[in-house]
């Protein structure tokens, strides 16, 4: 009989309603694993589904008061894990399971999961695609509100208090870089790493001729500290070559971008976009001609280990990827090797790097990366949930 697994997770939001755990699901599924997956009721979820997705709601209205109270119950109390946790062990009193999974980028609901886990005896496994260390300035906090600020930091350090006392609990840990293979091993000495993928069904190479030289930037757009992308902006000031530069983000990331345009005298290559639906990522990728990965370079005040799902999807569907600023660490690294691209440090490889994908489009039409297909190979979805499968066998059969 195949194993029964109890999912725990973090809310699906957009754009990307995380993929790392949907396509998991979905091989499992495929597999014959029995599964139920537990989370917090937040947007309506656009993407199909064969396994079970209950949804249980925490905040009630959308008022800011309820919001707030809430918010200060949970900085002081941890009320928003402990009400999640009485609510699925409420539903699936009856069920059995032979592990916890456990998939975050935080705190939430790990406490939950560590309560299942210890109550019915059986082991949990934790997956985190990102740590709020990684980051500076606490930029993964989605309320930014300026009366908020005073708080970060004491958010920040009891979340992390909060999460280290469930990761040395956990039967095991997996997580997406070397860098935050060796930070949590100072907490847990079983962490594994399974990189972020792209769905090879979904993200593959399609050429396609466009009337247009393209540099395409899909995904969030966040503040300095983590992302830099400077030197496209120092390339394009100095370039006569006619491209358009695509975002696809929100209105807050446009703005980002916006004004640093302004600053450099380049506003006349931007074009701004909202987001697209996940179903028309793929084709938006196809048709570019480069595609933008921004990142910064790591330091002890920077960001670390960031390894930006967006980078992977370039990777599958084989298109010239411009990674700006290197971050010098795990990314560039990965970029090196599967040959997707470059991680640039100056301007000048900026413009090189431009001016080659220029010239390959003048005589096809489109680009295309010879990217490595040997290391190509370890960066799929599939591949990583049969990674996933293993570290879970491994526990059940322990």
């Amino acid at each position: 009989m195949k194993p029964r697994l109890l999912i725990l997770c973090d809310p699906f939001t957009s754009p990307a309603y995380t993929p790392r755990l949907r396509c998991l699901c979905d091989y499992l599924t495929a597999q014959g694993w029995q599964l139920d997956l537990y989370t917090e009721r937040s947007e309506p979820l656009p993407f199909e589904h064969s396994y079970p997705i209950h949804e249980i709601t925490v905040y009630r209205t959308s008022t800011f008061i309820e919001w707030a109270f809430k918010s200060i119950a949970s900085l002081c109390f941890d009320w928003r894990n402990r009400y999640f946790s009485r609510q699925v062990r409420k539903r699936i009193s009856p069920n059995s399971y032979d592990l916890v999974l456990c998939c975050t980028f935080s705190t939430f609901p790990l406490r939950a999961a560590l309560d299942i886990a210890t109550n019915k005896n059986i082991p949990l496994h934790v997956d985190l695609r990102d740590i709020d260390e990684q980051a500076p300035n606490a930029q993964y906090q989605s309320h930014r509100q300026w009366w908020l600020r005073p708080f970060r930091s004491w958010y920040r350090n009891t979340n992390i208090r909060r999460r280290n006392c469930v990761l040395r609990q956990a039967d095991a840990i997996s997580c997406v870089s070397p860098w935050h293979v060796s930070f949590l091993q100072a907490i847990n000495s079983n962490v594994s790493l399974i990189y972020n993928g792209f769905d090879s069904t979904v993200f593959y190479p399609q050429d396609k001729q466009s009337d247009l030289f393209t540099i395409t930037y899909v995904g969030r757009v966040y503040e300095q500290p983590m992302q830099d992308p400077t030197l496209l902006f120092e390339a394009l000031r100095d370039t006569d070559i006619p491209v358009h530069v695509h975002w696809y983000t929100n209105s807050v990331g446009q703005q980002r971008i916006q004004r640093m345009a302004k600053t450099y005298g380049v506003e006349h290559f931007m074009e701004y976009h909202d987001y697209v639906p996940t179903q028309h990522v793929p084709a938006i990728l196809n048709e570019a001609s480069i595609l933008l990965v921004l990142s910064n370079k790591a330091s002890l005040s920077g960001a670390h280990g960031i390894m930006t799902t967006k980078f992977f999807e370039a990777l599958g569907v084989e298109k010239p990827v411009l990674c700006v600023q290197s971050d010098e660490e795990c990314l560039a690294q990965v970029i090196h090797e599967t040959k997707a691209g470059i991680a640039a440090t100056t301007a000048d490889e900026v413009k090189a790097f431009i001016r080659d994908a220029h010239e390959q489009w003048l005589t096809n039409g489109f680009t295309r990366q010879m990217v490595s297909k040997e290391h190509k190979q370890y960066f799929t979805r599939q591949y990583q949930a049969k990674q996933f499968e293993s570290l879970l066998l491994s526990l059940i059969h322990d």
